[in-house]
């Protein structure tokens, strides 16, 4: 087993929950406390998801729940810019951090699928 904090999809997670935190401070009190606050604690399941993936065999339920979670994210990202709490450019930041992220995780969801039923066919 791979360690996770070395999967290429866990450090494009970690680094987007890091860079939610350190530019989202500006942002209004109550929807730092709500909308923001909902935002990191996602993040943050997604990354313990990912863990969870990486450390069980079965990984699938693990990688689909992150995968529901990333939707979840971008909504949260586009009402904040929406709103106007955050700028276009660091809403395109964030944006591009979370398909990469999604990418990861879609890639990885179709190489278990696979692998799979490649295990189911040869039995």
């Amino acid at each position: 087993m791979a360690n996770y904090d070395n999967l290429p999809v866990y450090k494009a997670a970690y680094d987007l929950l890091q860079s939610v935190y350190e530019k989202t401070g500006n942002v209004l009190r109550d929807v730092r406390f709500t909308l923001v606050e909902t935002l990191k604690n996602e993040l943050t399941e997604i990354i313990v998801l990912i863990y969870k993936a990486n450390a069980t065999p079965d990984k699938l339920p693990h990688i689909e729940r992150a995968r529901e979670l990333i939707v979840s994210v971008k909504v949260r990202l586009r009402l904040l810019n929406d709103l106007r709490h955050i700028n276009i450019k660091l809403y395109a930041q964030f944006s591009e951090q979370v398909e990469s992220v999604s990418k990861q995780l879609a890639s990885w969801q179709d190489y278990v699928r696979k692998n799979r039923s490649k295990a189911v066919q040869q039995s």
